[in-house]
């Protein structure tokens, strides 16, 4: 799993965070948050204490997984940006008409803009993922506190979203992983996340580059990295329309990555 650092425009959005609420109905939204968990930097607990009837998180491995529950011929397809309004809705309907379940990687804010399409991920049996607050790429490079607020705001966004279903997983936005984001997100039963296969589908390379990009790198291993949001999702789809039987033609398997 390599890091990719190129979505930096993301940081023009950070600006909004006070306004998210009046954006929500018109365009997709990623901001900052405050508030994190009991346990962690003084600046978590406040988010802890509002949230108290939460059951204790079993707590999973701190180790980034990239392997298939599936075994050795499984393949995990993650989702990765979303939900969004216009391209989410149409994944899921390809993902249904192929028999596909998916992880999706949510940005929080998005989460918290579209709880509707959070709810219809949950009700296709798909998996939710925490992707922080504000896919903030360089994390890696921020204070311990600030990745605190990060992932555990996220992952109550996306809880309240999705009407009480946790995150199973947690994935830093580009691979910035930390050794504390990890031990944090385990702590709260989210498994690190990785990938073998980035389709580098946000750069629009178009829908044969990105099937070109699965059928050369699948060997690598089995979690590929598509993205549902940030911007013009059309070739995903026409990749994804194509790329999923073909993997099941190759005698692949879908599953999610292990826990």
């Amino acid at each position: 799993m390599g890091k990719h650092r190129e979505r930096t425009w993301h940081g023009r959005l950070i600006a909004a965070a006070l306004g998210v609420t009046a954006l929500a109905a018109a365009t997709s939204v990623w901001t900052a948050q405050a508030g994190t968990t009991a346990g962690q930097p003084p600046t978590a607990v406040a988010s802890a204490a509002s949230h108290p009837e939460r059951p204790a998180a079993r707590k999973v491995a701190e180790e980034i997984v990239h392997a298939s529950d599936k075994g050795p011929r499984g393949v995990n397809i993650t989702i990765d940006d979303g939900p969004d309004p216009t391209w989410t809705p149409q994944v899921l309907r390809l993902l249904k008409e192929n028999g596909v379940k998916a992880t999706f990687c949510m940005v929080g804010t998005q989460a918290r803009a579209y709880p509707d399409l959070v709810k219809a991920v949950v009700a296709g049996g798909h998996r939710l993922c925490d992707h922080t607050v504000s896919h903030d790429v360089t994390m890696d490079k921020k204070s311990e506190a600030y990745q605190a607020k990060e992932i555990l705001d996220a992952e109550r966004m996306i809880t309240e979203a999705s009407g009480g279903v946790h995150p199973q997983y947690y994935r830093a936005p580009g691979g910035a992983f930390t050794p504390y984001s990890r031990k944090l997100a385990a702590s709260h039963g989210m498994r690190p996340l990785g990938w073998n296969v980035d389709t580098k589908d946000f750069e629009h390379p178009g829908a044969d580059a990105i099937i070109a990009t699965v059928r050369s790198e699948i060997a690598n291993g089995p979690t590929i990295l598509f993205h549902d949001a940030g911007g013009n999702r059309s070739q995903t789809l026409a990749a994804l329309g194509r790329v999923l039987p073909w993997l099941r033609e190759q005698g692949y398997v879908y599953g999610f990555p292990v826990r």
